[in-house]
């Protein structure tokens, strides 16, 4: 089983961008030393929901900064970026720090960014697939030409290519796919791509999505093999406390007041109403859901949504007290309390 946590650079009620983006960093840090196995990073535009503008960017910041762990991206957000763009950025972490990277892409949203960035509307509607494809074929040939919908180019090669790994047998450069739709879990099964589960669904809608991403995996010719060794990836909340209550109580204090600020703050492309989540009720949903509590709950948690749904691999949300120093020290206790739980 692999914990890693997951960092959004939440920008908390009275906090700077500064003060987000130094927590996310030393959080990683930490991760690291407490002996986890990942730190995966979120993406977001205009918002203080999440002030890291560039996943891709922070990840090669930390993967200079650490020795040992993976970094992931979660995600980053494929409509509003050129996919050779990004194929070439993989590729180029992956290649220098020798396989550690690994790269999570996602839909996104249909937020103003797609009308900044130049995207427009139908890149996050319609364009996900081509744009997923022409990123993969980047990642895995020589050669690569385009003449979808949308990218339009002449043939060219792959520099650098991302199997020319040094110190072992050729290895590509691993990519997952958020899903939130059952559309987009048979997209990444038809593909043989790993998964990322937002937290805010339960063990039993992310056992549903694993179903549904083996049976579309089996039909789209995958091996037994290959659909058994699908590393999907769980994200949650991660809060340890002397109860249940103590810990949730870190949550319900600071959680709030994040998420009210920073998901006012989206703004759709085109004007549409979104439905918005009560922050305090939303709060409560993820304490009920996640290891929020003693060491031990908070192991019996990772280890029965192991159980029920598959996945051994967890991406845990742990700055939720939006403290710099309580964010440490929670970091260090899944490291050094829990995790040996779970071995």
């Amino acid at each position: 089983m692999r914990v890693g946590t997951f960092t959004l650079a939440a920008q908390f009620p009275g906090q700077g961008p500064g003060e987000a983006l130094h927590r996310a960093v030393r959080s990683a840090e930490v991760t690291e030393e407490a002996g986890l196995d990942a730190v995966w990073l979120a993406e977001h535009h205009f918002v203080p929901y999440g002030v890291c503008p560039s996943a891709v960017t922070l990840a090669a910041l930390l993967l200079g900064r650490t020795q040992r762990i993976r970094v992931g991206t979660a995600v980053s957000v494929l409509p509003t970026v050129h996919p050779v763009a990004l194929g070439e950025q993989t590729a180029l972490l992956h290649l220098t720090s020798g396989g550690r990277f690994t790269l999570g892409v996602g839909r996104g949203g249909p937020w103003v960014d797609l009308e900044v960035f130049g995207a427009g509307l139908p890149a996050y509607e319609t364009g996900f697939p081509e744009s997923l494809d022409l990123l993969l074929r980047w990642l895995r040939q020589p050669t690569v030409a385009s003449d979808g919908e949308r990218f339009s180019f002449r043939e060219v090669p792959v520099v650098p290519r991302p199997d020319e790994l040094l110190g072992g047998p050729p290895q590509g450069a691993e990519v997952v796919v958020a899903c939130t739709s059952p559309g987009t879990v048979r997209l990444a099964a038809e593909r043989g791509l790993p998964m990322l589960l937002g937290m805010h669904c339960g063990d039993e809608e992310k056992a549903e999505m694993v179903a549904l991403w083996r049976r579309t995996a089996r039909a789209a010719g995958l091996t037994p093999e290959e659909i058994a060794g699908a590393a999907h990836v769980s994200a949650g909340v991660a809060q340890l406390g002397e109860s249940v209550a103590e810990a949730s109580e870190v949550l319900l204090k600071a959680m709030p007041g994040w998420l009210r600020q920073g998901l006012d703050a989206h703004v759709t492309v085109d004007g549409r109403t979104r439905a918005k989540r009560d922050p305090h009720g939303y709060t409560e949903l993820l304490c009920g859901l996640h290891p929020v509590g003693p060491p031990r709950l908070a192991a019996d948690r990772i280890a029965a949504t192991a159980e029920r749904t598959g996945i051994q691999r967890f991406a845990l949300l742990t700055e939720g007290s939006g403290d710099l120093a309580a964010t440490e020290a929670n970091v260090r206790r899944l490291g050094e309390e829990v995790l040996p739980l779970l071995s």
